[in-house]
């Protein structure tokens, strides 16, 4: 095995040493995928147990094709199909830069899961995880106002525990466009041309992705998330304080654990303010010096606490200025990304920022590529800036899940036809910890997302 570790000898600096062990698993973990590279910001990664071996596989698409392969990095099919991917959302609709345009689950209850995608023709395919076998279509009606349905994903709305059921989302097809149509179906009438559980037209979504789904009340029913929450009967559960112009991404986390149930954060472009909502509405909006925060890591950043903290990207073509927030909404921490980057990064900083459980301590870290080119891959402490380690790619996409098993999670990078899995090699301090994927939410949180809210 080959991997690069990294020790900080200056604050910007960092010395990189090839380590190798013979016999070893080969770190990173290479898998050459028979699809083209992307060419632009439409498609991503997906990783989900799709052949129902217990491990976490990978699905990867770009326009034209969707990729499955097994946890070993083994082909199990590709399917060439104008499956609905795409770039800027608010001109092109749904799913957004980096969107995978696929979801994952066992819909129909048979065991075996079944994988997700809408085409272009209006269209939404169930294929055979394991073997990529058309299982089931459907072409469920379109709202008036929308093109077609452009994101489908699983759910459970029933509270079975299961994955029965989906929601598909639509942007209004003149204008500025943003995800406002949503139709919950459980997924036997789908399929059979039944009618919806609920629709909608009044979800007010992030600008540049879509709904996300996580059970932030505990009632085992997944809520849909945005500025609007709204309830897995279709309530209309809590509304974002007031704000000017869009929410540009969504995270969920326990941000007040002294209070009920999970929490949404969300990030204002226009009135350039991160608020912190729950199922019943908002807890704290806070600003520092009305700076766009545009993106963030959410996560347990501080050693020796549990406690919340946001980081902030902030908007700066250039020469961004990070600033962080803790649970309360207090700015407390920030700084200058050109003083704490590595020689030769861009000065445009870092995109598709993850919070990661990369060491197996409580705390942890951030995973980032270098912003607006297809470069390196990184990890740094969001509280100080300081990098911990650099990855040399030319990555087009990120996605940070757990692949291996021990808990802990992987860096997924996606180079040209080539896709990176990088895994920590250090010894995991907590091995006995619950896999991630144990937590609904968790599964949930790693098929809704995009660039801006990973």
């Amino acid at each position: 095995m080959k991997y690069l570790q990294t020790i900080p000898v200056a604050l910007a600096a960092l010395v990189r040493i090839a380590v190798a062990a013979p016999g070893e698993d080969p770190n990173p973990m290479v898998i050459d995928l028979e699809i083209p590279a992307p060419d632009d910001s439409a498609g991503g990664i997906v990783v989900a147990d799709i052949n129902d071996d217990g491990k976490p596989d990978f699905l990867v698409t770009v326009p034209g094709h969707l990729a499955a392969y097994d946890n070993s990095g083994r082909k199990l099919w590709v399917k060439q199909t104008d499956l609905v991917v795409g770039g800027q959302s608010e001109s092109q609709g749904l799913p957004g830069h980096h969107g995978p345009g696929v979801a994952a689950g066992d819909l129909d209850g048979d065991g075996r899961s079944e994988v997700m995608f809408l085409t272009k023709d209006r269209v939404l395919h169930l294929v055979d995880g394991a073997n990529g076998e058309e299982r089931a279509t459907a072409k469920p009606p379109v709202p008036a106002g929308a093109e077609s349905w452009e994101l489908a994903m699983v759910a459970d709305f029933h509270g079975t525990g299961h994955d029965r059921d989906v929601l598909l989302e639509a942007t209004n097809k003149s204008g500025y466009r943003t995800g406002k149509y949503l139709a919950a179906y459980a997924v036997e009438e789908l399929i059979r041309g039944g009618s919806p559980i609920w629709t909608t037209d009044r979800f007010v979504s992030c600008a540049h992705n879509g709904a996300r789904l996580a059970d932030i009340n505990a009632d085992g029913r997944d809520e849909v998330l945005g500025a609007t929450i709204f309830s897995a009967d279709g309530r209309l559960l809590a509304e974002a304080a007031e704000f000017r112009g869009h929410i540009d991404s969504l995270f969920v986390a326990d941000v007040r654990p002294d209070l009920p149930g999970l929490e949404v954060v969300l990030l204002e472009e226009g009135s350039n303010h991160v608020q912190v909502m729950g199922a019943g509405g908002p807890i704290w909006r806070a600003h520092f010096r009305q700076q766009e925060p545009q993106n963030a890591a959410v996560g347990r950043f501080q050693p020796g606490s549990d406690e919340i903290f946001i980081w902030c990207r902030s908007r700066y073509d250039e020469h961004q200025k990070p600033f962080v927030f803790n649970s309360r909404g207090e700015k407390v921490f920030d700084y200058e990304m050109d003083d704490v980057a590595p020689s030769g990064w861009t000065a445009s900083g870092v995109e598709v920022i993850h919070a990661i459980d990369w060491t197996g301590q409580p705390q942890q870290l951030a995973c980032a590529k270098e912003r607006h080119t297809s470069g390196d891959v990184c990890l740094f402490e969001p509280l100080t800036g300081r990098f911990v380690e650099r990855f040399e790619h030319r990555a087009d996409r990120l996605y940070v899940a757990d692949i291996v098993g021990d808990w802990r999670e992987e860096i997924i990078v996606l180079e040209g036809s080539r896709l990176f899995v990088h895994r920590n090699p250090a010894p995991n301090p907590r091995p006995n910890e619950k896999r991630l994927w144990e937590n609904r939410n968790y599964r949930r949180l790693k098929q809704c997302h995009n660039y801006y809210s990973p």
